[in-house]
């Protein structure tokens, strides 16, 4: 790569390794943030890998109901199945390849649980849970939620062959997502052949990053092993990312910063310790629902 070329990819922040915690009824995760050194980036909030990992009879888990509210969670089934309750009256058995976008908002409660047939019998795992935050605005819009299958989700593959990108949200390399977002997001699955490469074009004001979800890949300046997050500059509109040796899977997340002040606490996130203390209190007066199971 020249020089002339070089200047024009973004380059490579820093390189966060993950750490591992457990969630739900016990089930292990992957997170690269939020952690102490990284709280968040703007507007993301959160990224989860469970898996991939193969369970035995009786071993899956899930996630007991638990609130939501002032945010978006993506849940995204790479393998494996999950049903999904909420306190809006929806149900749904998530199969491999399906995408749930829940935009918590004013708030409501929520239970993710394996099925039946994983419970019992065991089987394969993967699934990425990503946390989108809400400007100050939306917080208290009315709780949405929004399924895409496989055949919903658009995949194109580069001109060179290199990589096949499945796109969640936003538009890249002619195909956009199906999803309604409230502020500027793009979400990717890249699965990059070895020696693939795929480049993406986010205006310069957006925060973008790149975690690679299996493998090793790297982007102009950074080796990304395996459970690592590349935070990339804002110094130019394009970044690449690529996998030198061997296959390897990336998510790619970008989006435009909300730029508020962000109070937290569990499922709450909100702009002002006060408003985490209300939606503690609303949740303990029933306000954001029930699931009856």
């Amino acid at each position: 790569m020249d020089i002339t070329t070089a200047a024009a990819v973004r380059s490579t922040l820093r390189v966060v390794r993950p750490f591992h915690t457990y969630e739900g009824e016990g089930f292990p995760v992957r997170r690269p943030f939020p952690q102490p050194e990284l709280p968040l980036v703007d507007p993301f909030l959160m990224v989860d890998q469970v898996g991939p990992h193969v369970l035995g009879p009786g071993e899956a888990k899930g996630a007991p109901p638990h609130p939501h509210r002032g945010f978006e969670t993506i849940q995204y089934v790479i393998e494996g199945a999950m049903e999904d309750i909420d306190s809006e009256g929806h149900k749904r058995v998530m199969d491999a390849g399906e995408v749930q976008w829940l935009t918590a908002g004013s708030g409501l409660v929520h239970l993710a649980r394996p099925t039946p047939e994983l419970l019992a019998e065991g089987g394969p795992q993967h699934l990425l849970q990503i946390w989108v935050n809400l400007p100050a605005r939306l917080k208290a819009t009315p709780p949405r939620v929004q399924y895409g299958s496989p055949a919903d989700i658009p995949t194109v593959t580069t001109e060179d062959g290199g990589a096949r990108l499945t796109v969640i949200t936003g538009s890249t390399h002619g195909v956009r997502g199906p999803f309604e977002t409230h502020t500027p997001v793009l979400v990717v699955h890249a699965r990059l052949a070895a020696g693939g490469r795929a480049e993406f074009t986010v205006p310069t004001g957006h925060n973008a990053m790149l975690y690679v979800l299996s493998g090793t890949a790297a982007t102009p300046d950074a080796q990304l092993p395996d459970g690592h997050l590349a935070i990339l500059g804002r110094d130019a509109e394009r970044f690449t990312v690529e996998a030198p040796e061997a296959a390897a899977e990336v998510l790619v997340l970008a989006g435009e910063p909300i730029g508020e002040p962000v109070a937290r606490s569990g499922p709450f996130v909100m702009n002002t310790a006060a408003e985490i203390r209300q939606a503690q209190l609303d949740y303990q007066r029933g306000l954001m629902g029930h699931i009856d199971l």
